[in-house]
């Protein structure tokens, strides 16, 4: 395939280099003359290992090329690879105005272009980019329209710096989004043969996969040294720590715990989070991000009754209010916390959970809910359909098997307000509101 990059910084230099390897022909564009001369050279304007051997190889072949003029570059090949730099302003916004003179360049070039073109970008972008920015700025610049005239995808890269060569041809996964499945297909043949997961989806979601993935990754860097520091403190090596943490592939390093729903609750996470957080401040440790932990929490549980006021209806019903499916443990139940609050702004409530009866709880399970609330016990009803009879606003509390028919015997005027996702269904207002989702 004859392929343009547009940008030949770092993720640029990297992804003409290996497309050539592949047998592509590629023409790298960039408004910086010495870079094209570097690359038409046979040198490399980037320092990452093996990438200058690949582009001196790819020049000598005849397969790699550079230039100033987007137009031309446009002209000469079958798809567009956007790899121009995203820069951060002051205000922490991202400043897109290298992509959108890229993209009416590449708009002006697909006026007089009769064959179809396709439209890639690899740079990073905050959800909604290609909607409001890339898509319009392409078609006010063709006269064409995206999907149907020129295809458009974001294609997010994952290269760490130091192994991007490696990164590329081993990448955790390939994701597509794009809006038709032409741009799909033609988008996917770039990546044939790699073995890694191969995912289509649609153009924000993989816009905002990138930001997630890179977040989280340093989440876990500054977790880990706060994990350091607390260890070092009480004489403890953090690496030895830490290599415990990471052999857990069953619950640590899994998809657990990392799918959005409601606030942790139950017997040890808020407790040992709030010993952590003591403990690290009769150290003297400034730990910003596990103090945050129960703030955030409690944010969260306050989001959840603020969704559950904001329906404007007085008879509530809650399905689930120990902290997870399968016990009847109350203790520190966000659930419990929604209802308490819920009871002190005078709302009328029924209660019902299959696993909690108040008659067998006992211990700290049952001294927590009888401070907590006292009368729960005129609040529980005995099955779900007491609960649907009453109600006008619906919650789910928790995920047990049989909150999964609530969807199907709501009534019109009823409103589910679901904090665990009992099913695929998105947020429709009026009738469903999920938390996250």
């Amino acid at each position: 395939m004859k392929i343009s990059v547009m940008g030949l910084g770092y993720v640029g230099s990297v992804s003409a280099a290996c497309l050539t390897r592949n047998g592509h022909t590629v023409i790298g564009v960039d408004t910086n003359q010495t870079k094209v001369d570097l690359i038409n050279s046979g040198l490399t304007p980037i320092i990452e290992k093996d990438v200058g051997e690949i582009i001196r190889s790819s020049v000598n072949d005849g397969l790699l090329s550079a230039t100033t003029k987007t137009t031309d570059a446009v002209r000469d090949t079958e798809l567009s690879i956007i790899c121009v730099g995203t820069p951060s302003m002051l205000n922490g916004n991202l400043d897109l105005s290298y992509v959108r003179r890229v993209c009416e360049e590449i708009g002006t070039a697909l006026q007089d272009k009769k064959q179809y073109h396709t439209v890639v970008v690899r740079s990073t972008m905050l959800p909604g980019s290609m909607r409001d920015i890339v898509i319009p700025t392409l078609e006010n610049a063709s006269g064409k329209h995206a999907g149907k005239d020129f295809g458009i995808c974001i294609n997010p890269e994952f290269l760490r710096e130091g192994t991007a060569i490696y990164d590329f041809y081993h990448p955790p996964k390939t994701v597509i989004g794009s809006s038709d499945k032409k741009t799909c297909q033609i988008v996917s043949s770039l990546y044939e043969g790699l073995e890694a997961p191969l995912i289509q989806t649609d153009l924000a979601t993989a816009e905002m996969v990138k930001y997630t993935d890179n977040v989280w990754h340093a989440l876990k860097i500054g977790f880990a040294n706060e994990i350091g520091l607390i260890s070092k403190a009480v004489g403890i090596d953090g690496h030895k720590v830490m290599d415990i943490f990471c052999s857990d592939r069953k619950l640590n390093l899994s998809s657990n715990y990392l799918k959005p729903g409601f606030a942790f609750g139950g017997s040890c996470l808020p407790k040992d989070v709030r010993a952590l957080a003591y403990k690290s401040k009769n150290l003297d440790l400034t730990l910003p991000i596990i103090n945050s932990i129960l703030h955030d929490n409690e944010r969260h549980i306050r989001r959840g009754v603020d969704m559950i006021t904001s329906k404007g209806h007085r008879r509530v019903g809650i399905l689930g209010i120990s902290f997870k499916a399968g016990t009847d443990d109350l203790r520190e139940s966000p659930v419990v916390e929604v209802i308490e609050s819920l009871l002190g702004k005078g709302y009328d409530l029924k209660l019902y959970d299959y696993n909690v009866n108040l008659a067998t709880i006992s211990g700290a399970n049952k001294d927590y809910i009888l401070n907590k609330i006292p009368h729960i016990s005129r609040l529980m009803v005995d099955s779900m359909d007491e609960v649907m009879e009453h109600a006008e606003t619906v919650v789910i509390g928790n995920n047990a098997q049989e909150f999964c028919q609530v969807l199907g015997k709501t009534r019109p005027d009823q409103v589910v307000v679901d904090f665990v996702r009992i099913s695929d269904t998105r947020s429709q207002e009026g009738k469903y509101d999920g938390i996250c989702w």
